[in-house]
């Protein structure tokens, strides 16, 4: 395991539709640890493989909940309902922040390190992490969506430092 690069914004592979993963072997594996220990190594809540720089369909969430780390290849949202509004940051634009309107209960499947099927409904904060981490499979970053968009608040990094 180890950290790898974080992709930063404007990067093109950040733009790009990630492939759909057909081998679950070790490379694999090694790619969802490494993916893991990047994201908490950044004080982040989740990660998609674009933002390593591997254009494949892979995301790995944990938003200190009890899923704990949550792994998922070739995820897809399979329904939405609600809506909330709310704060994003992202690892591959850092220093910015912005007020996305997401749903607010999602289902979402997919396929475990192993190749068999998971499945999770989530609301609120682990269905907006989710959502994020999927726009990232399809080239889509926050700021795209955002109805608005500003420096990130010293007030939340040092909330983020003190958890």
């Amino acid at each position: 395991m180890s950290i790898r690069l974080i992709v930063k914004h404007p990067d093109s592979v950040l733009r790009e539709r990630a492939q759909e993963v057909t081998k679950f072997n070790a490379n694999l594996h090694k790619l969802l640890d490494d993916m893991a220990d990047t994201m908490y190594d950044a004080d982040g809540v989740g990660l998609a493989a674009p933002q390593v720089g591997i254009l494949k369909r892979v995301i790995v969430v944990d938003v200190g909940d009890e899923h704990e780390l949550i792994e998922l290849v070739n995820p897809e949202i399979v329904s939405a309902e609600g809506e909330q509004l709310g704060p994003e940051g992202c690892l591959s634009i850092p220093g910015l922040q912005g007020d996305v309107r997401r749903a607010n209960r999602i289902v979402i499947r997919g396929q475990d390190r192993n190749g068999n099927p998971i499945q999770y409904e989530s609301t609120e904060f682990l269905s907006r992490a989710f959502q994020h981490e999927v726009d990232h499979l399809n080239g889509v970053l926050f700021i795209d969506t955002a109805e608005s968009v500003y420096e990130a608040r010293k007030h939340d990094e040092q909330e983020r430092d003190e958890d």
